[in-house]
């Protein structure tokens, strides 16, 4: 189906702030749970009209935050009553989760709404990492929540990890990374430690140790458990397709505080501020993007995963330097498009052909 969307929804409640997080959250605020998703829903209605979205369209829903499982089910109960008939037959319908809030009442409340992939954000199973980074929860309440995942009848299972950490060693990466994959999971995504502006890391840049071995590690360690990297921080038995939409430039709806969409070549930005939002949930701020800019973006997503590049929307120049790439083993070329197969370079790639 050619009109199908991508739905994102935000939830910025926090238990705690993590020293690397930049996302739009909050630990202060809890008492605006059932106003902020009153005007979540009060926002999709709109969107869906505004969007002229059609019934059965909606290929997958992400819930990300935020911390997802902050939200009691019952409070999502109104948003997915509303998203029912836009949703397609089989959609992928995910939540994001931390292990100490998702208990086993709320991963049930959860399933029972629809949702059919969950994915924690475990980020360590060392107890000292998960206090470097200023997480809520221990090694052993991550592994408990998988295990109660799978008992709520979540077949479709995804962790996040982060490295290049200063705890980081290629060992500890190896057996971090294992003690994920043994856990059996569908799906793994490992990123390298950022120090983003105004997080707690900014003061103290020192914690990152950036590590070309690290990388290597998880790829490889990843992939002898049949987890095939299919972007350059994520891995899987099965490719999640929300990710996957993104990539492949579908058009996606961006529902909540600070949840950016894009439709055809608006990209459109709801208030950041929690308060503002929950007064005007309808309020946007708008970007025109240029030819320019949607050929820059669809060349940087689609190198840096299995998507690829469509050779007919190069210029004759920028087709030239793919062809340069291809000769020398940089490229790949099948069925009309280009692929890179190593992701750690798929910037530089991404510049030569841009030019």
């Amino acid at each position: 189906m050619k009109n199908e969307k991508l739905l994102y929804l935000h939830i910025p409640f926090c238990d705690s702030k993590c020293h690397y997080c930049s996302f739009n959250s909050y630990v202060d605020m809890f008492d605006l749970k059932e106003s902020y998703m009153e005007a979540v829903l009060l926002q999709l209605e709109a969107d869906l009209q505004k969007f002229n979205i059609q019934k059965r369209s909606i290929e997958t829903l992400f819930i990300g935050g935020g911390t997802p499982s902050t939200i009691d089910p019952a409070l999502y109960e109104p948003f997915f009553e509303k998203v029912q008939d836009y949703l397609c037959e089989n959609a992928e319908i995910t939540t994001e989760a931390n292990p100490n809030s998702a208990k086993k009442e709320w991963l049930e409340g959860m399933k029972g709404l629809g949702v059919n992939r969950v994915s924690f954000g475990v980020q360590s199973f060392f107890d000292d990492k998960l206090k470097l980074l200023g997480r809520a929860h221990n090694s052993a309440q991550a592994l408990k929540a998988v295990e109660r995942a799978k008992e709520a009848g979540f077949k479709h299972i995804s962790i996040d990890l982060i490295y290049a950490t200063m705890l980081d060693t290629p060992k500890r990466v190896e057996e971090e990374v294992k003690k994920a994959c043994d856990l059996q999971i569908e799906h793994l995504s490992a990123y390298e430690l950022t120090i983003e502006e105004g997080t707690e890391f900014q003061k103290r840049p020192e914690v990152r140790v950036e590590s070309l071995q690290q990388a290597k590690i998880v790829k490889e360690v990843a992939q002898e458990y049949g987890l095939m990297q299919y972007e350059i921080s994520n891995f899987g038995l099965a490719r999640c397709r929300h990710n996957l939409g993104y990539w492949e430039y579908k058009p996606y709806l961006g529902v909540g505080s600070g949840a950016v969409g894009r439709v055809s070549n608006m990209r459109y930005y709801p208030s950041s501020d929690l308060k503002s939002y929950i007064q005007n949930p309808l309020f946007k701020s708008s970007e025109e993007l240029s030819d320019e800019q949607i050929l820059d973006e669809k060349i940087f997503l689609g190198l840096r995963s299995c998507v690829g590049v469509d050779e007919a929307i190069l210029d004759e120049k920028m087709a030239q330097r793919a062809e340069i790439l291809l000769k020398e083993g940089k490229l790949l070329y099948k069925k009309g498009r280009y692929f890179n197969e190593n992701y750690l370079l798929s910037d530089e790639i991404a510049l030569f052909i841009i030019g």
